[in-house]
């Protein structure tokens, strides 16, 4: 599932449900508490639509998010379980993995950052218009 575990101080770039302010943002998930919320970034791949919230998958367009850093790890397992990250990534909707994140013009900022990465075929889901997921755009998943 990952490379190394989690670790208090670590980043993560959310791009959907878990920005802050996102529409569909779970309520019994304390991010504020679990972590602090940073300035918006950028990151490779290929953002879609998947009917309410969005999955990203390889790709060299430029997404945004925004960096979040963990202060709690006891959160994890209910990020993941929201993600449905599994121990068998055959199953897991989305892997939790580390990726680079870049700046404006696309080159790497030297900061990484854990990602949920989309775990399934993609074909017939839309492209996410400038890789931007709108606030305003997500559904409760759970």
């Amino acid at each position: 599932m990952t490379a190394r575990a989690v670790e208090v101080g670590d980043l993560f770039v959310f791009y959907g449900l878990l920005k802050l302010g996102a529409a569909g943002q779970p309520a019994d998930l304390p991010l504020d508490s679990a972590g602090v919320f940073g300035a918006p970034c950028r990151f490779r791949g290929r953002m879609i639509d998947l009917g309410g919230f969005p999955g990203v998958i390889e790709g060299d367009e430029l997404c945004h998010g925004i960096r979040w850093r963990i202060g709690d790890t006891t959160i994890m397992s209910a990020m993941d379980a929201f993600e449905d990250v599994t121990n068998d990534p055959v199953t897991s909707l989305y892997l939790r993995k580390r990726i680079s994140l870049v700046d404006d013009t696309g080159a790497e900022s030297g900061e990484t950052a854990w990602i949920y990465w989309y775990n399934r075929p993609a074909d017939g889901f839309p492209s996410v218009v400038d890789g931007n997921w709108p606030l305003d755009a997500g559904k409760t998943r759970k």
